[in-house]
């Protein structure tokens, strides 16, 4: 069968398709397109652009190890390693140590956490385990059962905070 529910006769689909194909013209919005897909793997990801999602219903065990921001909302045992972003969705159950550059958990983590930027636990979250970082924000309805360990592990610089009666 051919375009548009015509029949076409074998002959002339098979002519068809290689002049049809060297007609078209490649327009610059399908150059970027095709350059888009051919991102190489080694560039650094975009701020906010997801690199990879472990579904729902997913299960993996193992040493897991990547760059720009992962999404885990299924199951996994093992090791996480980056200098970037882990999200933990609300369906997620994580045996594992973990080291980051942020870490964002709503589900479970049982393991200890270790971010150079900051770890944020979200209402309904569950942190069985250490963390150690910088910055730690936890929402109303954690549950977080471990010591925290909070210090500069990055190596940026750290501005002293003034009080108002200082600006006189």
């Amino acid at each position: 069968m051919g375009l548009f529910g015509k029949k076409a006769e074998p002959a002339q689909a098979q002519q068809a398709a290689p002049e049809a194909a060297a007609s078209e013209k490649p327009s610059a919005s399908s150059k970027e397109t095709s350059m888009a897909m051919l991102k190489r793997d080694d560039e650094p990801a975009r701020g906010g652009e997801v690199n990879a999602v472990l579904g729902r219903g997913t299960e993996f065990e193992g040493k897991l190890t990547f760059e720009g921001e992962v999404r885990i909302a299924g199951k996994f045992n093992g090791e996480i390693f980056s200098k970037d972003r882990l999200q933990v969705d609300d369906s997620a159950k994580i045996h594992a140590e973990i080291s980051a550059g942020s870490v964002v958990v709503y589900g479970e983590i049982v393991g200890n956490i270790k971010a150079v930027q900051v770890v944020e636990l979200k209402a309904n979250a569950k942190v069985k385990g250490n963390i150690e970082t910088p910055s730690l924000i936890i929402e109303k309805g954690v549950i977080f059962e471990g010591a925290c360990k909070m210090e500069n592990l990055g190596k940026g610089n750290v501005t002293p905070l003034k009080s108002a009666d200082d600006k006189k």
